[in-house]
């Protein structure tokens, strides 16, 4: 097993490497002056089972887009180099949201993703919660993984459980499916019941309005409010707000990815939310030392869920 990480000094692939038991392979990377990049590895691959990590969210250094041309233009070097297989690690996959067409002529960008990874003769495609799991699995051709960030915000299930009711909710009917899988795993490990709620998400000409619908019974209960992304904030304050507003004792929002865009740090800092929990697949650069979220944002690894999704494949052969 060869594991190359293409984010210089990323915390994530220390900590993948470590749980997996490996060194990270080198490898060279020079930028021209026009903006232009080569990457090679510094190391023989012929014959190897290659991963390649970078997670392609935007920022703090490179775009979305230019981590992705790196990604797929790796990937094609280790295969032209004799890798026998070459897998990309995409903690966040960008463009995954993009996954149907809502519009008259609008892209599908996830497929148009997909051919691009294959193209290159990728040849599986490891990811944490895709923002659509059936649609990522349908839009490739080749394996495409999608982790459940639930498993890795379990123990955050710990404290609320002992002290009360607990309810998972799900912030808008898209995530119905995600929170349920979680509702449900917790129930099998606390053996105890668990509640459901859902909050009616609406979105018009780009403007978000919740009107505090409610859907499930949370009065009372501490609610572990999920979601595969944290961008803007809205969607989880607004959330957060009408579970309160419906009873709930706490809420505690809980997202794969913390892109953290724009005001994000100061919406999340809203009273309705008392705690806010997301993976390492997304650096939290954007939230400042000093922003009031940062006391009550948790950061936990997902770098167990890859490593063990790793190791099965190897296995696997």
């Amino acid at each position: 097993m060869m594991l190359f990480s293409l984010e210089p000094g990323s915390a994530f692939a220390a900590a993948l490497a470590q749980a997996l038991g490996v060194e990270i392979a080198a490898h060279e990377e020079r930028r021209f002056p026009d903006g232009e990049c080569k990457l090679r590895p510094l190391v023989d691959v012929r014959g190897a089972d290659a991963y390649v990590v970078l997670s392609l969210h935007g920022g703090p250094i490179d775009s979305p887009h230019d981590k992705l041309w790196r990604l797929l233009a790796f990937v094609a070097t280790l295969r032209d180099h004799g890798a026998q297989r070459v897998t990309a690690v995409a903690p966040y996959l960008a463009y995954a949201r993009k996954d149907r067409r809502t519009k008259p002529h609008d892209p599908v960008g996830l497929r148009y993703l997909a051919q691009l990874f294959e193209a290159v003769g990728t040849d599986a495609v490891i990811v944490l919660e895709a923002h659509n799991v059936a649609a990522y699995q349908n839009a490739f051709r080749i394996p495409a993984t999608s982790l459940e960030a639930h498993r890795a915000f379990g123990p955050l299930a710990a404290g609320p459980a002992g002290g009360g009711a607990l309810a998972v909710a799900s912030p808008d009917p898209g995530g119905v499916k995600r929170a349920q899988l979680w509702r449900e795993a917790l129930e099998e490990t606390l053996a105890a019941p668990v509640g459901f709620a859902m909050v009616d998400k609406r979105r018009s000409a780009g403007v978000l309005s919740t009107h505090g619908l409610v859907a499930g019974d949370v009065a009372g209960a501490t609610v572990l409010l999920l979601d595969d992304l944290i961008g803007s904030g809205e969607t989880m304050q607004q959330a957060a707000a009408a579970l309160r507003g419906a009873g709930a004792a706490a809420v505690l929002a809980c997202a794969a990815h913390g892109l953290f865009i724009g005001r994000a740090a100061e919406v999340l800092a809203d009273e309705a939310i008392a705690q806010v929990a997301v993976t390492d697949s997304v650096p939290a650069f954007r939230v400042a030392a000093d922003a009031p979220l940062r006391a009550r944002l948790q950061i936990v690894s997902c770098a167990p869920l890859f490593a063990e999704a790793i190791r099965r494949r190897h296995a696997a052969g």
